[in-house]
């Protein structure tokens, strides 16, 4: 009798499960693994070439730049978003137009990032001096008696100017979640410190990021797997010309414009290996806050 009450049990535990778990394999983890096998062939995937593939990876300038300007991402971008969203999570709390301030500050993530792309791209238009400006940004330097930038043609002005794009869609985001993780630090807290004689940095330094860290691990590794993948705001604006080029804009080129299925799959690989660390740390750190609660 136990034994079928135990077999019933896997069996509706399958049933439950199962569907998921084909979901996984057919999806996730056969392409992963074909994406693979792909890395070690050639371009038309018929000929086996061993570790060709990621030898272009890590040795071609064009790789190696893409490596460099992701870097630069990763520094920029990670460092802007969170801290103006801690920024801004600690400022739009002592307004009274709280809803209003965070409403407007987090509008941008309702745009796509490619129609985010398309707006900034439009900002950025640049037209040679003396010719009638377009681009917002360029107008406002001619009405300052400057000379019109081509801030998408000139490196590095111009990979600046992108993660601008991305600090604009992203920073909201950051700022909703470290809001929420701020309002749950406990008022008397924050006013013990201040009756023992703390000011405001000392109160932000030792209360308010110690209390906030789970939330701002949690922020800066989401950032830190965004912007490893970014590509959407490249793709757009500059298609990685004029020194601008990402890994993952790098691996859409190899795959759909110059048809080399073997190095495209080899930059995927090398990029899922470099994420998985960070995948690892922002999911641990998921599971002990729900441990906490």
């Amino acid at each position: 009798m136990k034994s079928m009450k135990r077999k019933t049990g896997v069996l509706t535990s399958l049933l439950y499960v199962g569907p998921a778990v084909l979901f996984l394999l057919v999806y996730q983890v056969y392409p992963a693994l074909q994406t693979v096998y792909l890395s070690f062939l050639d371009r038309r995937s018929q000929s086996f070439v061993g570790l060709e593939n990621y030898k272009y990876v890590f040795t071609s300038q064009t790789m190696l730049r893409a490596f460099k300007n992701n870097l630069l991402w990763l520094v920029l971008f990670t460092a802007g978003t969170v801290g103006l969203g801690l920024l801004f999570a600690i400022l739009v709390d002592r307004v009274r137009y709280e809803r209003l301030a965070k409403s407007i500050i987090f509008m941008p993530m309702a745009i796509s990032f490619v129609g985010a792309g398309v707006v900034w791209k439009f900002m950025y238009a640049y037209k040679p001096s003396g010719a009638e400006q377009i681009g917002l940004l360029n107008q406002i330097m001619v009405v300052l008696g400057l000379e019109p930038k081509g801030w998408l043609l000139e490196s590095p002005v111009n990979n600046l100017a992108l993660i601008v794009v991305g600090l604009w869609i992203w920073t909201g985001y950051c700022m909703v979640i470290l809001s929420a993780a701020y309002k749950g630090i406990p008022k008397e807290l924050m006013e013990a410190g201040q009756v023992d004689g703390a000011n405001d940095w000392q109160v932000f330094r030792h209360i308010i990021i110690p209390e906030m860290r789970p939330a701002l691990t949690m922020v800066t590794t989401t950032m830190l797997v965004n912007v490893l993948k970014i590509f959407d705001i490249i793709y757009v604006m500059t298609n990685g010309n004029f020194g601008t080029e990402v890994i993952a804009n790098r691996m859409f080129k190899e795959m759909f414009q110059f048809a080399n299925t073997g190095r495209a799959s080899a930059i995927a690989v090398v990029l899922f290996v470099i994420i998985i660390p960070i995948m690892y740390a922002n999911i641990r750190q998921k599971l002990k806050g729900e441990g906490a609660r």
